[in-house]
């Protein structure tokens, strides 16, 4: 019983995701040409430029049309797996070679999608997925009001998970359900391709939960308060 309420609450996020993220990408600059349709998924994933850009490994550039190339004929130097860090999880989709970590974790897409499944959809629409904003899970006091529908969803959502913060699991979460709804997928599938989801996910709990050094620590747990602030 159990897996099956999981598996149907993964199921609604990502029906619910699969027309949102299609609207928070035609609604980016510059405008996705085509635009992403919020119905058929085949044209998403490496297929398009807009969203091939945000699952694009920080190993390739995608800018480089032997990238491109590269991932969309499967090639062997071009593989995409969970052992590389999508695009997407880095603010502005920016990696530094030379600084692994910047940005890490702290894309407006990945915030603007848990706060879309954890707090509520409306208040993911309060923000661009361009902005840099620390976009955590307390509202700031300038935010709208909010109806007594959208206060009454979220105290139901904050009071079944029993959520008081941020936590690893829930980026993590959220960060597979980001991965599914860019992907050309049009079904749930543990593994697209060569991407397997549920390494993904223990990789970025891991990676908050079981930091290598302490300086590691000091880094992970200043990112959890950006998150929380």
């Amino acid at each position: 019983q159990l897996n099956k309420g999981a598996d149907s609450a993964r199921g609604d996020d990502a029906s619910s995701l699969k027309k949102t993220v299609a609207s928070w990408l035609n609604e980016s600059r510059p405008t996705p040409n085509p635009p992403i349709s919020s119905v058929d998924k085949s044209g998403r994933g490496f297929y398009h430029d807009a969203t091939g850009e945000l699952l694009c490994p920080v190993d390739f550039h995608w800018a480089n049309p032997r990238t491109k190339e590269g991932i969309r004929n499967y090639e062997p130097d071009f593989q995409v797996t969970a052992h590389s860090w999508p695009a997407f999880l880095y603010s502005n989709g920016k990696y530094d070679p030379d600084d692994p970590t910047k940005g890490l974790f702290k894309s407006a897409w990945l915030v603007r999608t848990f706060k879309h499944i954890f707090t509520s959809p409306s208040s993911a629409g309060e923000i661009r997925p361009d902005e840099e904003e620390p976009l955590g899970y307390q509202e700031s006091s300038h935010k709208r009001s909010r109806t007594s529908g959208e206060r009454r969803t979220r105290s139901n959502i904050a009071t079944i998970l029993g959520m008081r913060s941020v936590q690893p699991r829930a980026i993590a979460y959220s960060a597979v359900q980001l991965r599914f709804a860019l992907s050309s997928c049009g079904a749930w599938r543990i593994v697209d391709d060569e991407f397997d989801h549920r390494q993904f996910y223990i990789y970025i709990i891991d990676y908050f939960e079981h930091p290598p050094t302490s300086a590691a620590k000091a880094s992970i747990d200043t990112l959890l308060v950006w998150w929380n602030r």
